[in-house]
């Protein structure tokens, strides 16, 4: 039977090309390089640029806090059989001051909903992965210094945090870079290696959990 993954993040997730406003292509962008390798499984992206753990921005008219959408989508693609998280970057933005600490905070309460939503008869609970998203990078971008400058040190924090949640853990940073054009988004090489390298994690994930089941 064909497994069903839930991709939930941000414009890592979407696929924004740095220093622009351009999308990378849809093989290029890490769910869809999964689902190729896994070769029996839905992925579907649910990336949404500006997206935050539990935050929302009044500036803009979509809903950027993810504890917002994500009963929704849960009620909506239900059934699945993994739910992967990759968020934390845009919580670190200079107007909400967080920390990584604060960010893990923000993803303990997604993993939260996910475990305790009320899904429907002969659905079960989903497995999750919580993905620690590539360190922001140093770069000359006058509008990341404004929005990220101070926060390069703790998004190095991310993992330390992430992987205290009790749940499956990957850290981003040990396969890709952020590029140094933005300081945030992965170029199309790097985020297909993201792509690349959580094709064995999830396939021991959904394995362990057919037999679990």
């Amino acid at each position: 039977m064909m497994k069903s993954i839930l991709a939930f993040g941000d414009s890592l997730t979407w696929g924004y090309v740095p220093g622009g406003s351009a999308r990378h292509d849809f093989a290029t962008r890490w769910p869809n390089v999964l689902a190729s390798g896994l070769g029996s499984a839905r992925v579907i992206e649910e990336g949404l640029n500006g997206r935050m753990t539990v935050h929302d921005d009044p500036i803009v008219e979509e809903n950027r806090s993810g504890s917002a959408v994500l009963p929704v989508l849960l009620a909506s693609h239900s059934p699945l059989d993994l739910v992967i998280i990759m968020l934390g970057s845009n919580d670190l933005k200079f107007e909400r001051r967080c920390t990584a600490r604060d960010a893990s905070y923000g993803v303990k309460r997604l993993v939260e909903i996910i475990q305790r939503y009320g899904y429907p008869s002969g659905c079960s609970t989903p497995d999750i992965l919580v993905v620690s998203p590539p360190a922001l990078v140093n770069t000359k971008d006058a509008e990341f210094d404004d929005l990220f400058g101070h926060a390069i040190a703790e998004s190095h924090r991310f993992a330390e945090h992430y992987s205290l949640l009790g749940v499956n853990h990957f850290n981003a940073s040990t396969v890709c870079v952020a590029s140094d054009i933005d300081g945030v988004h992965m170029d199309a090489a790097n985020t297909a290696a993201l792509g690349r390298a959580l094709v064995p994690v999830v396939r021991e994930i959904l394995e362990r959990g057919k037999a679990a089941r």
